[in-house]
């Protein structure tokens, strides 16, 4: 099935972290589906603000799933990845036995005041200028990321491999693509190196299957740490990350 056919259409951009959690997911269990770019806080046809699209999702935010076999059309990436993990029976990812998944839960519902404040603290205030972040906020941020650093290092990964266990899960997805969206060979906008069990954890992810595919946009992006990047140089990484993932979703020997 080529995605033209696919039930599930994912609204999003590949440099918005939870959106590309959700596509590596597909991407690493090889399940067909659409892509539709979304132009972030826009009321123009493609946009998040655009009514249509406020209809089906009032808070207007991305990723969005509609799953036209089921009839199901969900937000959040955490619940999104929990659904997709259900529907498909992916459970070495999410697994079914509540005392196996219990972690895998914990960290899902602290994730939002917890690493998601990488985004806020280092990538948005290079790449959203147009939102304007009171020092303040992001000073805030650095925090709350720094806290959840601390406990990644000390406390997820201290007698593990992977966030809940010795096997990768979708909490490992969605830590990912906050802390490794700042590694050097992306934006460095972080150093790691007091945390020796997160870089070895990052590392470790690099391994995993469509790694590499799914984070094409930050590749394209690269560093920013010196120079925040031109709006053209952000459309452009998103526009070609969305190109490689849909010509590419169905190689099967991905990395």
């Amino acid at each position: 099935m080529d995605s033209s056919q696919s039930n599930l259409t994912l609204y999003g951009t590949p440099l918005s972290q939870p959106v590309r959690a959700v596509i590596w997911l597909l991407l690493m269990q090889k399940e067909s589906f659409r892509l539709k770019l979304m132009n972030p806080g826009s009321k123009g046809e493609i946009g998040t603000r655009n009514p249509d699209f406020l209809k089906k999702n009032p808070n207007g935010t991305i990723p969005f799933l509609e799953d036209n076999e089921a009839g199901v059309a969900i937000a959040e990436s955490q619940a999104i990845l929990v659904y997709l993990c259900r529907k498909y029976n992916w459970y070495d990812l999410y697994p079914i036995d509540p005392a196996r998944s219990a972690r895998v839960d914990w960290y899902l519902h602290s994730h939002h005041r917890g690493m998601r404040e990488a985004s806020l603290a280092f990538f948005a205030p290079n790449v959203r200028k147009d939102l304007h972040i009171p020092k303040s906020l992001i000073d805030s941020a650095k925090k709350t990321f720094g806290r959840s650093l601390l406990s990644l290092e000390n406390f997820w990964l201290e007698k593990s491999r992977f966030i809940a266990g010795d096997d990768i899960s979708i909490a490992d997805l969605s830590a990912y693509v906050e802390v490794g969206q700042l590694k050097p060979e992306f934006t460095n906008l972080f150093d790691f190196k007091p945390f020796p069990k997160v870089r070895r954890w990052l590392t470790d992810m690099t391994k995993i299957n469509s790694h590499d595919l799914s984070h094409t946009s930050l590749t394209i992006l690269g560093d920013i740490s010196k120079e925040s990047p031109a709006v053209q140089k952000i459309i452009d990484a998103n526009k070609l990350g969305y190109k490689s993932i849909m010509s590419n979703q169905f190689d099967t020997d991905q990395e």
